[in-house]
């Protein structure tokens, strides 16, 4: 592990935050609700049954999703993975996913940003499962009381380059 965080300041991550508002755009324009949240952190997680990804928010982002899927009744029934391969292969690997109620019409958009090398015992994991877990947690947790909302992929591989796992077999 290179303990190297996965950068969320740099132009690949503004072009996809940029590329989310816009596709988020075009949901309502076709009269959907749409957020887009916003990480300040992505991080492998892999405590007991909470493994995936953490996506840590600002804390207003993550009570309108908590009251969305908990009080507001929104149901994600498919969700649509937007992966940009890397320009280079030390590259981080970036992905857009939407998760989407569509009795509602309602989307959540949550951009990912994850370190190939620091992400890899989960996407084995989630690949051997046929499940990767995106939990979307707050940025300023309460050890007593931290919170999460997750979301479930059954193809992992989504996220994934073919030849990133064929290189994991040759290692």
């Amino acid at each position: 592990m290179t303990d190297e965080r996965p950068d969320t300041a740099g132009p690949r991550w503004t072009e996809l935050l940029e590329d989310a508002a816009n596709i988020a755009e075009e949901y309502r324009e076709n009269d959907w609700d749409a957020i887009v949240l916003e990480p300040v952190d992505v991080s492998p997680v892999e405590h007991g049954a909470r493994t995936g990804f953490d996506v840590q928010v600002s804390s207003e982002e993550y009570d309108l999703l908590e009251n969305l899927i908990e009080d507001g009744g929104v149901t994600i029934t498919a969700a649509d993975v937007y992966y940009r391969p890397p320009e280079r292969d030390d590259h981080d690997r970036i992905a857009l996913v939407v998760e989407r109620d569509e009795t509602s019409e309602i989307a959540i958009f949550v951009p990912l940003t994850y370190n190939l090398d620091d992400s890899r015992s989960v996407f084995e994991d989630a690949l051997a499962a046929e499940e990767l877990l995106v939990h979307v947690t707050t940025t300023t947790p309460d050890a007593e009381t931290e919170r999460w909302v997750s979301f479930s992929h059954e193809d992992p591989s989504l996220f994934l380059e073919e030849a990133d796992v064929r290189g994991w077999g040759e290692q």
